[in-house]
């Protein structure tokens, strides 16, 4: 049951977080940030969210700063959107499902060309006078 009830809150939580990183948070260090998922413990007393941030490795690294320095800000916002007894503390990371889902993406696309050349040049071979 407390399961469910995390997958609810996290839910929430993703939402209430995508709209205050978005509007509520003025740094200007905070890039393009989109919340992909919030993972809250079955007591409810930890929230991991993760984040995919638009832009380079510096980039990155300066937005998970930021975050990070507003987590305060952003655990009261939380506390005033959701009823809770107490809220989550929170932790950011990155998520890098997009990355490696591009990645594994990119080498199928290579596997499957270089199939494609193979079998070109394999009909090649059968008909040499083409």
């Amino acid at each position: 049951m407390s399961k469910i009830r995390s997958n609810r809150i996290g839910e929430q939580m993703k939402k209430e977080l995508s709209d205050i990183i978005g509007r509520k948070i003025k740094d200007p260090r905070v890039g393009f940030v989109t919340v992909t998922a919030v993972d809250v413990t079955g007591d409810l007393q930890q929230a991991t969210v993760y984040v995919s941030v638009f832009g380079d490795n510096d980039q990155k690294e300066q937005t998970l700063r930021s975050l990070a320095k507003a987590t305060g800000f952003i655990r009261t916002e939380i506390g005033k959107r959701i009823r809770m007894r107490k809220t989550p503390d929170i932790f950011f990371k990155f998520d890098e499902s997009l990355s490696y889902g591009s990645k594994i993406e990119g080498l199928l696309s290579d596997i499957k060309q270089k199939d494609n050349e193979d079998n070109d040049s394999e009909e090649n071979e059968d008909y040499p006078n083409s």
